[in-house]
């Protein structure tokens, strides 16, 4: 005798497996296209980091040359390392800085403030090479934006992309151009801030300074952790700038080790090298954000409790 408790396992198990079915076949179009356009070459690259490819001949394996060379022979390597994280510590903390200090004035009830929200958000999402030529104008060094005004206050304004010695600090400044991002990111964690939290540290006495370190700081900190993470992993891939820009000079000052990589793959066609390149700047990146992460429950906050510390 068939029951209802006898169906409906069965009606159960059906429901899952469709649901299951159901699933693979919206994931597929994302899972086919990790496998072909990321997890594939991932792996392509990593083959050919172990083998010479000129890209004409077939690949010749070779080991663990390219990496032997890369550590041992190869300095500039280290230089493009150099420029990179020198670039990375400058950018990332002001970069962070600056779109929370936009975000804070952003995030002020007054007339027209959608304007200027979007006015600063535009720049982020124009970038390549248009912006790369017209800060290649704001820093010459002759008819310059920047020079200029210098000029007008009566100061001699550096040579800039043509200076050992500012070629990098130009490039710092230039990332302010895409703040406008993380300003949006902030801003959005900012307005979820309960507003009785800010009520009850005035009752408590709190002055603006105050509750800023106290309520806002914390409350933002995952969305700073989020910022910082994505900030260091950009800083380590810049190349669009610097290959309209400088290419890498002047005498290698803005060598940037993605420049570099595609240097060696396209230019000198060493794509053996050039992989063991990319995986280099990949484990560089992981370590980074591996530290971020671990560091995390110490500075970040969360609400529902999972962290360990307080800003």
């Amino acid at each position: 005798m068939i029951t209802t408790r006898s169906i409906r396992p069965r009606r159960t198990g059906s429901l899952a497996r469709r649901e299951e079915i159901a699933f693979y076949l919206f994931a597929s179009p994302w899972l086919i296209g990790f496998l072909i356009w990321t997890a594939g070459p991932m792996i392509a690259s990593l083959v050919l980091s172990l083998a010479h490819y000129d890209v004409i001949t077939p690949p010749q394996f070779t080991g663990l040359d390219n990496y032997i060379k890369m550590l041992t022979n190869d300095p500039l390597v280290w230089q493009s390392l150099k420029v990179t994280i020198f670039y990375a510590l400058g950018s990332v903390p002001l970069g962070l800085v600056s779109a929370l200090i936009l975000a804070l004035l952003m995030n002020q009830q007054v007339r027209g403030i959608a304007v200027f929200r979007t006015i600063y958000y535009i720049p982020a999402i124009i970038s390549g090479v248009p912006v790369a030529l017209l800060w290649m104008w704001i820093f010459n060094p002759d008819f310059g934006i920047i020079n200029n005004a210098l000029a007008a206050l009566g100061v001699v304004g550096p040579q800039w992309l043509f200076s050992e010695t500012w070629v990098i600090p130009s490039f710092i400044i230039m990332s302010l151009w895409t703040i406008g991002g993380p300003m949006i990111i902030y801003l959005a964690g900012l307005q979820g801030i309960p507003q009785h939290l800010y009520e009850a540290a005035e009752i408590d006495g709190a002055g603006p300074w105050a509750k800023f370190v106290n309520v806002t700081l914390p409350m933002i900190s995952p969305i700073i952790f989020f910022n910082a993470v994505m900030s260091v992993i950009a800083s380590f891939q810049i190349f669009t700038p610097a290959y309209v820009m400088t290419r890498g000079g002047p005498a290698n000052a803005s060598l940037f080790v993605g420049l570099y990589l595609y240097e060696n793959a396209f230019q000198y066609f060493q794509m053996g090298y050039a992989s063991a390149l990319a995986w280099l700047v990949f484990l560089i990146i992981l370590l980074l954000t591996l530290l971020v992460i671990r560091s995390s429950p110490y500075w970040v906050y969360y609400e529902g409790g999972s962290g360990e510390g307080r800003l």
